[in-house]
């Protein structure tokens, strides 16, 4: 992080004190710099220039990732290894067959040919902080990782406002088939948000109320 932190031009947490184990608290720990702002779950991205801000970090994160670099079983993957999780989701909740057909089409989709990239792996607005309505920083790398880019260009539905998808395509020119796989990329996400909101609603461990808005917004601009 304290490497790619010095190429973002957004604020992200950075290192100030990493522990190590003990017989008190048995896992590796960490104290980051705070980045300030208002999570955007809690408060939408509504400014224009938040597209151009978001495409610049996309662009500034998404270089060429060291072979040693960290791979994720569910981040930056082709999305056919995922088919089955995706289909579980979905029989949790009422969706009709746009969706679906916005999932097959990604899976159909060209996958990811040229090296692996950085990710940040889970860009969604609890991750990314807003002030004056525009983005301001992003937080919580702790899905960081190599692979297709996609996944994070899903911001495109689940963070701008509507309509700001193909500003952002402009700003940050992407092949079709990326565009595809990310767009399946959001429907998966979006859902992911609105099933974690229904947990909170439920009042079960871990889930989010703020998050099923976020995720039931999201997937409207996908379908539009």
């Amino acid at each position: 992080m304290p490497t790619l932190a010095a190429q973002l031009p957004l604020p992200v947490p950075t290192l100030v004190r990493l522990g190590v184990p003990s017989e008190r608290f048995p896992r590796t720990w960490l104290v980051t710099a705070w980045v300030p702002g208002e999570p955007a779950d809690r408060t939408a991205i509504s400014a224009g220039e938040a597209t151009g801000t978001l495409a610049s970090f996309l662009e500034a994160l998404h270089v060429e990732a060291p072979g040693d670099a960290p791979l994720n079983p569910s981040r930056g993957i082709p999305l056919r290894t995922l088919t089955l999780g995706f289909d579980e989701v979905l029989s949790d909740i009422a969706v009709g067959d746009d969706v679906r057909k916005v999932w097959a089409d990604a899976v159909d989709a060209p996958e990811w040919d040229r090296p692996p990239v950085w990710l940040h792996g889970d860009l969604h607005p609890a991750n990314v902080v807003v002030a004056n309505g525009t983005l301001a920083g992003v937080i919580d790398f702790g899905e960081l990782c190599a692979g297709d880019p996609a996944g994070d260009l899903a911001a495109a539905w689940v963070l701008l406002p509507d309509g700001a998808a193909d500003r952002l395509f402009d700003a940050y020119p992407m092949d079709g088939a990326t565009i595809r796989r990310a767009r399946g990329w959001a429907a998966a996400r979006a859902h992911f948000l609105i099933a974690m909101g229904i947990n909170g609603e439920k009042s079960i461990p871990g889930g989010k109320t703020t998050w099923g808005p976020a995720g039931r917004v999201a997937l409207e601009r996908v379908l539009a």
